[in-house]
C-alpha cells in the first residue's frame, strides 16, 4: 500500500465490526484497506499470555453466543479459516448459597427441571423465542426497520421492554429461576429495575438454548484471524501500527467507515461536522465500565456446586436481590462489596489454553465508568463464597481497571465494553437521532462500531449494516481529504 493509492473504501479499526464491514465491502468487489492502531488485529477479539508462559487468556471477549448466532458470521466459511467453536457441556451455571447451582442447559426441558415449580413457566416463556430465533435474528440484530416477522418481534418486544425485576417476579415464584434470569439480564449493565433489561435476559437465554455459549479453540483471537483471512482472500489490505488522528492521515477514498465510538470520531473529524450533529455525538452517553481479572490456576475452580465444572460460564452473584443491588450501586457511582461477577472457564474445554493439568479463568465485574479502583479482593471474595479454597489455586493474576481497559482498547470509553448505554432512549437514538444511524453529514463517512445498532457484542452486524448503507451511496461521490 502506498500513501497515494486511491481506495474504494477505508475502514478504521479491526474489531469484529470493522472486519465485518471490510468483508462486506470487499465481497462487492471494492478495493478496501483496514487501518489498525495496534500491532495485532481484533479489537475485543485478542488473546495473549497475560499471566505465565503457556497460559492463553482472552483479553476482552471470551464467550460468544452472538458470534455463533450472527447471521453475518454464519454466512462466512469461518471453519475453512481455522476457526473451531467449542461448546462447553453446559452453557451457564448460577451457583447459590445453599451449595446448589441452577444450570442453563441447551435443552429447555433439562433447564426447567432445575427450576422446580417454575419449570413450566420458564418453558412457556422461552420455547416460542427459541423456536423463532432464526426469524427473530434478522429483526433484532438490525437497525430500526419494518419488521420481517412483526408478530414474533412484537412478542419479544412485549416481554423485553419490561424491567428484569418485573418480569422475574411476574413469571417466577422461587429464587432459583429469578436468580438465573437476573444474571442473564445483568449483562445489560443497567439497574434491573430499568425498562428493556428483560430483553438482555431473554436474548442470552434464547441463545443458550438455540446455539449455546461457545468459545473459540485457541482463544478469541482466532475469530479475528479467521475474519482477516477471509478479507485478505478477497483482495483486502490490512495496515497495523497506524493510529488515525485526523482524516488527513487516510489515503483518498470514496467511502470511510470508522469502527470507533462517537467520542473518538469527534476527535478525528474535529470541526468537520455541522454543529447540530456534533452536539448529538457530544451528548452520546457511555455506561459502566468493567474491572477484569485473568488467572493462571494450578487446578480448576473448586465450586461447592460440583455441576459448575460442566459450565463454560458461571454467574457469581447469588440472589436476584443481591444482583440488582450490585448493578444499582454501580449506577450510583459506587463500587459494590459483593459485585455481580461473570466467570469464564475456557481451559476446562480447550486444552490449548494452559499447560497439562493447569487452568485459566477469567472474570469481570461492573464498576462506575472511568473507575481506577482495584476490585480484586471483592471479586475473589465473591468466588470464594461459592468455591472455598479458590485462592489456593491461584498461581498468577493479571488485572485491568476500567480506565486501563480503555487504555488498551480506546473503543471501551471509561471501560464500557458495550460502546455506550443501551437503554430505551439510546436504543432508539444510537448513536444519534439521524435518518441513517450509520451515515453522517459528511458524504461517504460512516460509523460501524457497537455504538450503532444493534449494539454491543461480537456479532459483526453493526459493521455489516454500515457497509450495506455505504454500498447504497458508494457511487455518489468522494470524501475530500
Amino acid at each position: 500500500m502506498t500513501r497515494g493509492r486511491f481506495y474504494d473504501a477505508v475502514v478504521v479499526g479491526s474489531g469484529p465490526n470493522g472486519l465485518a464491514a471490510a468483508i462486506t465491502l470487499a465481497q462487492s468487489g471494492l478495493s478496501v484497506v483496514i487501518f489498525e492502531a495496534k500491532s495485532t488485529i481484533g479489537g475485543g477479539l485478542r488473546s495473549a499470555e497475560l499471566t505465565l508462559p503457556g497460559y492463553i487468556h482472552d483479553i476482552c471477549s471470551a464467550v460468544h453466543p452472538l458470534g455463533i448466532a450472527s447471521p453475518f458470521f454464519r454466512g462466512l466459511p469461518l471453519s475453512k479459516h481455522e476457526l473451531e467453536w467449542i461448546h462447553p457441556i453446559v452453557p451457564l451455571a448460577h451457583p447459590l448459597e445453599d451449595g446448589t447451582a441452577v444450570l442453563l442447559e441447551r435443552s429447555i426441558d433439562l433447564t426447567s427441571r432445575h427450576l422446580g415449580v417454575d419449570g413450566a413457566s420458564y418453558k412457556r416463556l422461552m420455547e416460542p423465542l427459541v423456536a423463532d430465533w432464526d426469524a427473530l435474528a434478522a429483526d433484532i440484530l438490525a437497525p430500526m426497520h419494518l419488521p420481517h416477522h412483526p408478530m414474533m418481534l412484537l412478542r419479544f418486544g412485549w416481554l423485553g421492554i419490561r424491567s428484569a425485576n418485573g418480569l422475574a417476579y411476574q413469571f417466577f415464584k422461587n429464587q432459583r429461576a429469578r436468580s438465573l434470569f437476573a444474571g442473564l439480564a445483568a449483562h445489560s449493565m443497567m439497574p434491573l429495575e430499568r425498562p428493556l433489561t428483560s430483553a438482555f435476559g431473554l436474548l442470552l437465554g434464547t441463545l443458550g438454548h438455540h446455539v449455546g455459549w461457545p468459545i473459540a479453540r485457541g482463544g478469541s483471537q482466532k475469530i479475528a484471524q479467521a475474519l482477516a483471512s477471509i478479507f485478505l482472500n478477497l483482495g483486502g489490505e490490512i495496515v497495523t501500527d497506524q493510529t488515525i488522528v485526523s482524516l488527513a492521515d487516510l489515503p483518498p477514498a470514496r467511502t470511510i467507515l470508522f469502527d470507533v465510538t462517537p467520542k473518538q470520531l469527534l476527535k478525528i473529524v474535529k470541526e468537520g461536522f455541522p454543529a447540530k450533529y456534533r452536539r448529538k455525538l457530544e451528548n452520546y452517553r457511555y455506561g459502566p465500565g468493567i474491572f477484569k481479572i485473568d488467572w493462571a490456576l494450578n487446578d480448576s475452580i473448586p465450586w461447592k456446586a460440583k455441576e459448575c465444572i460442566f459450565a463454560g460460564t458461571v454467574h457469581v452473584g447469588g440472589t436476584l436481590q443481591e444482583i440488582a443491588q450490585s448493578e444499582r450501586e454501580v449506577w450510583e457511582g459506587k463500587h459494590s462489596e459483593r459485585p455481580f461477577t461473570l466467570v469464564a472457564q475456557p481451559s476446562l474445554f480447550d486444552w490449548t489454553r494452559a499447560p497439562d493439568g493447569k487452568h485459566t479463568a477469567w472474570a469481570y465485574c461492573h464498576v462506575p465508568n472511568g473507575s481506577t479502583v482495584d476490585m480484586t479482593k471483592q471479586i475473589e471474595s465473591q468466588i470464594e463464597r461459592f468455591a472455598p479454597g479458590f485462592g489456593d489455586c491461584i498461581l498468577a493474576r493479571s488485572t485491568r481497571t476500567a480506565i486501563q481497559v480503555e487504555e488498551y482498547n480506546p473503543n471501551c470509553i471509561g471501560g464500557d465494553i458495550n460502546g455506550g448505554v443501551q437503554d430505551i432512549h439510546q436504543f432508539l437514538k444510537r448513536p444519534a437521532a439521524w435518518f441513517d444511524p450509520y451515515s453522517t453529514p459528511i458524504k461517504g463517512l460512516y460509523i460501524c462500531s457497537s455504538s450503532t445498532p444493534p449494539g454491543g457484542g461480537v456479532h459483526g452486524m453493526c459493521g455489516y449494516h454500515a457497509a450495506r448503507s455505504a454500498l447504497k451511496q458508494h457511487s455518489k461521490g468522494e470524501i475530500s481529504l
